[in-house]
């Protein structure tokens, strides 16, 4: 599994958060074309107004990751036209892929124009390209960073490792992932990340960032055999024990 479809998997089997973010893109995409069909943005006053807007309609799409709803912009004196609901299918692919390089390295205006050019929205902008790359930018690390809000008694941390491309060279590096397992049995993934280093330094800064969202608990940490991992564990959860994951040994 490359890192694209590791992050993937990640916000996808987050509380619904790929569906969340898609959610509120596709819903950004509709707040521009009902800027444009306007004329105006919804409180400015100024000639060139074409229509008044009377709020929203919901709507329901289809996507990969489950049936998500929209908030479709209404008008009073004109009907609202979206391409959104026929052309969505065509550029999922390419927007769950903008989602992930945000995640990565944020994404770029380049990708972003295509897609809303694709769902079609034409003229945008230079400036509201930029701003919808750095809102998503935003949106994506606001859902990384969101509060932890049960106890978490159990943690698993799990790795991939692969090779990844930096500049005329491939490198190995893992793609770690921290889940809980919450009083009522059920797992949460809490956090995940890309790096080519797994020190104490770097896992006890994993457990403390953790912490900080909210992280509370902890009993037991199952792991690999990795020896800084056991290590930050002692820093970083007074009392917790670690134990040495069974499918590793297997």
């Amino acid at each position: 599994m490359d890192n694209y479809a590791f992050i993937e998997d990640y916000l996808s089997d987050n509380q619904n958060g790929m569906k969340n973010l898609i959610t509120w893109f596709l819903n950004q995409v509709m707040l521009m074309e009902a800027l444009q069909q306007a004329g105006a943005g919804h409180y400015e006053r100024t000639d060139e107004r074409k229509a008044l807007r009377n709020g929203y309609k919901s709507r329901t799409l289809k996507t990969r990751y489950g049936e998500t709803t929209l908030q479709k912009p209404q008008f009073r004196n004109m009907s609202f036209e979206t391409q959104i609901f026929g052309k969505y299918s065509r550029v999922e692919k390419a927007l769950v892929n903008a989602i992930v390089e945000s995640y990565l390295q944020g994404v770029s205006t380049r990708k972003i124009q295509d897609i809303v050019s694709h769902l079609g929205i034409e003229q945008l902008s230079p400036a509201s390209v930029s701003r919808m790359a750095r809102d998503l930018d935003e949106q994506v690390q606001a859902f990384l960073n969101r509060p932890i809000e049960h106890k978490i008694p159990y943690l698993i941390v799990d790795a991939s490792y692969f090779k990844v491309r930096e500049g005329v060279r491939y490198v190995n590096k893992a793609a770690l992932i921290v889940a809980g397992i919450r009083e009522d049995y059920r797992r949460e993934v809490l956090g995940v990340t890309i790096t080519a280093c797994e020190n104490e330094d770097f896992w006890l800064s994993i457990f403390e960032d953790l912490k900080e969202r909210g992280l509370d608990g902890v009993q037991m940490v199952v792991s690999d055999g990795h020896s800084g991992i056991q290590k930050a564990v002692e820093g970083a959860f007074l009392g917790a024990s670690w134990q040495m994951c069974k499918w590793r040994d297997q």
